[in-house]
């Protein structure tokens, strides 16, 4: 004996009542793409929300930071000179024979002064599965940053961007590669950058 119970037709939407449902929900996403992910994502705006809601500012220095990124990544790194100031790395405790030392962190810092407009970029050398810990900080105003790695047959994943004058915390490879950061002062001003790094990396090396 079934007890499966039949629904009266009657009780089941109407096809009228399942489309304007779709309709509904057609038109509530479009709203949403029109006014908050195209500023947020793209700085498109055509209704003018998006910067009511600051989004519009957002997906600006957003498109910006990308553009600026991609066009560095396509031109020839540039040598330059730098001083490397290295932490001094704690000596390791003395421990019985039998039992292997602990290995000791990494640790590289360097600081630099952006002109206005210019821009500079460092990368930490990283296996992948790596994490360094990281701090950058300005002398009070905030720069255009892009955190970001590229390896072989990979010229661009990003982890973060935005405009901040202090950022820290800990970067994971992603892949075997270059992993790092670049800023572009937009401050109109020189601004003075460090960048202290330490963890599992090979090297430190300025590519911008």
């Amino acid at each position: 004996m079934s007890n499966i119970h039949k629904p009266d037709p009657a009780e089941l939407p109407s096809t009228g009542r399942l489309l304007r449902s779709t309709a509904i929900a057609a038109a509530v996403a479009a709203g949403l793409l029109v006014t908050v992910v195209l500023p947020a994502e793209y700085a498109i705006d055509p209704t003018g929300l998006g910067r009511l809601l600051g989004l519009t500012q957002m997906g600006e220095v957003k498109v910006a930071l990308a553009a600026e990124a991609e066009a560095e990544s396509a031109a020839p790194p540039a040598a330059a000179p730098l001083a490397v100031a290295a932490a001094p790395q704690a000596a390791a405790p003395t421990v019985a024979a039998a039992a292997p030392a602990a290995p000791v962190a990494k640790v590289e810092q360097v600081t630099i002064t952006l002109a206005p407009n210019q821009a500079a970029e460092f990368k930490a050398e990283m296996r992948k599965g790596a994490t360094v810990d990281f701090r950058w900080s300005t002398d009070g105003p905030k720069l255009n940053f892009d955190t970001h790695g590229d390896g072989q047959g990979i010229k661009y994943h990003g982890y973060a961007k935005g405009s901040e004058a202090v950022s820290e915390g800990q970067l994971t490879a992603a892949f075997d590669g270059a992993h790092g950061w670049f800023w572009r002062n937009r401050a109109g001003k020189s601004v003075t950058l460090t960048l202290r790094v330490s963890g599992d990396f090979a090297r430190l090396k300025r590519v911008v």
